[in-house]
């Protein structure tokens, strides 16, 4: 059975902040609000959750193309190799936002994802998520959760999210209704940015 925890996202309470991050410590899964849609996270550095989340998608491991949610940019040099000037400038002025920036990776990343060319950066307009990641001290693994509903495809209400998720997860945020529409996700490895898909986060950017 998941715990479920209310924590509201204009004032995040640091003791319930504290007690999912100590869960997610300890090898949690967590479903939890961001500025998009829910999403499904872990640890970045334990690799039982991340096989755990990986089975539950029905993806193997080595293949997940998964966000690594940040409370800042000043984690980007821990996984990404170092990016030219315009390239940060499109950065500090997406995020925080409903941006995932694909980047090329670093020799330093977990040794679960030491294979991967490039990595998925978010940082989420959210206190909730973001301050989970501080707590934490390191960026969690996410990746949204769909609903088998076409015509659906997010579950926005956290009680149904709870009700669907009960016994996959540890621990559901009710952080208040989630959007529908996901991230907006652009490949910022090489020379010229690609959009990869549209969603939420506009193209002005550019």
């Amino acid at each position: 059975m998941a715990e479920f925890i209310r924590i509201y996202e204009d004032n995040p309470a640091p003791k319930e902040i504290k007690r999912v991050a100590d869960i997610l410590r300890k090898g949690g899964l967590v479903i939890y609000p961001t500025d998009t849609v829910y999403g499904l996270g872990c640890d970045i550095t334990n690799s039982k959750a991340l096989e755990k989340i990986a089975r539950i998608k029905g993806v193997k491991l080595a293949k997940a193309n998964w966000s690594f949610i940040c409370a800042d940019l000043s984690n980007l040099s821990d996984y990404v190799r170092q990016i030219d000037t315009p390239t940060f400038k499109i950065l500090k002025r997406a995020l925080p936002g409903p941006y995932t920036f694909i980047l090329p990776g670093n020799n330093n990343l977990p040794k679960d994802f030491k294979k991967k060319k490039t990595v998925g950066i978010r940082v989420p307009n959210n206190n909730i998520s973001r301050a989970l990641v501080e707590a934490l001290g390191r960026p969690i693994v996410s990746t949204s959760i769909k609903d088998e509903d076409t015509l659906l495809e997010y579950t926005t209400d956290p009680e149904l999210i709870l009700e669907k998720w009960d016994n996959l997860v540890d621990v559901v945020i009710d952080g208040g209704y989630g959007d529908n529409q996901p991230s907006t996700v652009i490949d910022l490895s090489e020379a010229e940015p690609v959009v990869i898909r549209e969603g939420k986060g506009s193209l002005d950017i550019f």
